[in-house]
């Protein structure tokens, strides 16, 4: 398929697609003019990558992680070390999400609590 139907497919920009392939996340051939052609599993990959990008991954990190899902990790560091640390950085921002979205849930049900008092002193 070409570019901007994976782009389609996937609910990415050509923009990203091109990013992507830049960073070693994504790999595509060319026609004799030159146009990119991508593989129908390559859909499912783009959607790899931007779940593990709103996760807050670096693209090396990403890219690691894609060639363990790939089979193809064998000379990266250590896929356990760095999926559990990964793991685990998630785990934190999960909590932090639940402690803002209580936070946000006592201030819609009015908590006095929760009011900004300029003279208060916690």
């Amino acid at each position: 398929m070409r570019i901007g139907e994976l782009a389609a497919r996937a609910g990415v920009s050509t923009r990203a697609l091109r990013y992507y392939e830049e960073q070693d996340l994504l790999t595509s051939t060319r026609t004799s003019g030159g146009q990119r052609l991508y593989g129908d599993t390559d859909v499912d990959r783009v959607r790899l990558i931007q779940q593990l990008y709103a996760a807050g991954l670096r693209s090396g990190t990403v890219c690691e992680i894609l060639r363990l899902y790939m089979g193809t990790g064998e000379d990266g560091p250590d896929p356990v070390a760095l999926l559990s640390a990964e793991r685990a950085r998630i785990d934190r921002q999960i909590t932090d999400l639940l402690e803002v979205r209580a936070r946000l849930d006592q201030i819609l049900a009015g908590d006095p609590a929760c009011r900004y008092s300029p003279s208060r002193t916690d």
